[in-house]
């Protein structure tokens, strides 16, 4: 029988070793290392079954990584591994497409269970098609498509704008004096500071090029050229699709 092969992306040398030690027998370890560009590149070239990672890094964190993979379209199932675990940091993490997230210090016997599960058709594996996916889910997933990373200030403050948008369509006609307010109060932070890190996340997408992806997602050739919207024309966009999309 072939082994499905892992790649490891971990700075903890012990932690390394012990995960080679409880996968050897039933995977190949293709790869160790604690380099994140090294690992996305290596990932790129070998296509490896499983990747499994630390959620932070030197240089870099796992949230990134999982950026990488859907930017390059890569399908290795990815194990995210911490011992920080803010609710919103791991549904971020779960909304980027990572496989599975596990606390440290955890369970070696249970990791290598839930990989090998994969494989074996058992229900973890078809959980994932069963289970609705919630509206954070489906913004999260929009944002990484077009290059906002999860990790900057404004992912938080535009997901939650959104959300807004959806069950009340009328605030984003108040977007100065009930929107940002609203989000600020939530985040313990002031309005014009929402309204910068806001404009900074939209900037960030721009400059990366995705403006071809945004029109795809939003279904409307909505931006050309260098062309630029407006913290209220994004979130209109994106929760006007959201709403369709539930209707």
């Amino acid at each position: 029988m072939i082994k499905k092969t892992v790649v490891i992306l971990e700075e903890n040398q012990k932690l390394i070793e012990e995960l080679k030690n409880a996968l050897e027998e039933d995977f190949l370890i293709l790869k160790e290392t604690n380099d994140g560009e090294e690992a996305i590149n290596f990932l790129e070239e070998t296509k490896p079954d499983f990747l499994i990672t630390n959620l932070f890094l030197a240089g870099t964190d796992g949230l990134w990584i999982l950026e990488e993979l859907n930017r390059r379209d890569l399908k290795v199932k990815t194990i995210v591994l911490s011992n920080y675990c803010q609710e919103e940091i791991v549904e971020r993490v779960m909304a980027s497409g990572a496989y599975y997230f596990m606390i440290k210090p955890f369970n070696l016997k249970l990791l290598k269970e839930r990989m090998v599960q994969t494989f074996e058709n058992k229900e973890r594996d078809i959980l994932p098609i069963k289970r609705k996916i919630s509206l954070e889910e489906k913004i999260s997933k929009i944002f990484i498509n077009v290059g906002i990373p999860p990790h900057i200030k404004g992912y938080s403050y535009l997901r939650e704008g959104v959300k807004m948008a959806v069950n009340n369509p009328e605030i984003i006609n108040n977007i100065t004096k009930k929107l940002y307010p609203k989000i600020g109060e939530k985040y313990e932070t002031s309005a014009s500071k929402v309204e910068r890190a806001i404009r900074h996340a939209i900037e960030v997408a721009w400059n990366r090029g995705r403006i071809e992806n945004i029109n795809n997602i939003l279904g409307v050739k909505a931006f050309v050229g260098a062309e630029k919207p407006t913290n209220g024309e994004f979130i209109a966009l994106v929760a006007d699709k959201m709403i369709l999309e539930e209707a």
